[in-house]
């Protein structure tokens, strides 16, 4: 599956009424770690259609990067059921991310 542009217009849909568990990247373009964890997201998008992965700039969608208190990028977090239920701060190897969303 393909990475979701997650916006504030779409957050509840996408994330919060999910029936699956969601990945979600918060990241910017001038992010250099962000860049370096980006081809990881999109394998993990690509290799387990199980999950939702979506993006969220945080220059795009501040109010959605301050409502979970993001103050470092990358930050990635994981929903299920509607609930947060980890977030890490910096570049993860796929494995850590993947024991995450376990």
């Amino acid at each position: 599956m393909s990475v979701l542009h997650i916006t504030k217009e779409n957050f509840e849909q996408e994330v919060l009424q999910s029936d699956r568990p969601v990945l979600l990247d918060f990241w910017a373009d001038w992010c250099m770690p962000c860049k370096m964890l980006s081809p990881v997201i999109d394998e993990i998008a690509a290799e387990n259609p199980q999950v939702k992965v979506g993006k969220i700039n945080i220059d795009e969608q501040m109010e959605l990067a301050q409502s979970f208190q993001v103050m470092s990028i990358p930050t990635l977090m994981v929903f299920k059921d509607g609930q947060k239920q980890s977030t890490s701060v910096g570049v993860q190897p796929k494995t850590a991310i993947l024991e995450m969303l376990g």
